[in-house]
């Protein structure tokens, strides 16, 4: 079983930053941790996903350049760093791994993930 747990939303002015952390626990690092975002009246989608093996990361054309995953191994904790934050950011954001080692194109699959978090939301005021 795999805990995780997000921190650090809140509310924040357009082109605002902010860093979201992901605290995970249980038997051990998953290989591949990803954030995903889900506005009111939408559907979840992909944000980004780091695979450790490889150290692959891939961002969802929405927040490239502007968004940031990184990873604490010794705490072992997740962050995404965000900037140049807009309202069309505003969501709860969500950490999730991976129960396996995932091939890059799974990595962008919302099923490709087992165990979530309880989100975290971001509010960007315009």
């Amino acid at each position: 079983q795999v805990d995780l747990v997000e921190s650090g939303g809140g509310l924040v002015q357009a082109g605002g930053s902010l860093r979201l952390s992901c605290a995970a626990s249980g038997a051990r690092s998953r290989p591949a941790m990803s954030w995903w975002r889900q506005a009111p009246g939408k559907e979840r989608e992909f944000v980004a996903a780091f695979r450790w093996s490889t150290l692959h990361m891939l961002y969802a054309d929405s927040v490239q350049g502007r968004f940031t995953i990184s990873k604490d191994n010794a705490r072992n904790t997740v962050f995404l760093q965000m900037s140049s934050l807009n309202p069309e950011d505003t969501a709860v954001y969500y950490c999730a791994a991976a129960g396996g080692n995932p091939i890059i194109s799974a990595m962008r699959s919302l099923g490709t993930y087992d165990y979530w978090g309880q989100g975290t939301q971001v509010t960007v005021s315009s």
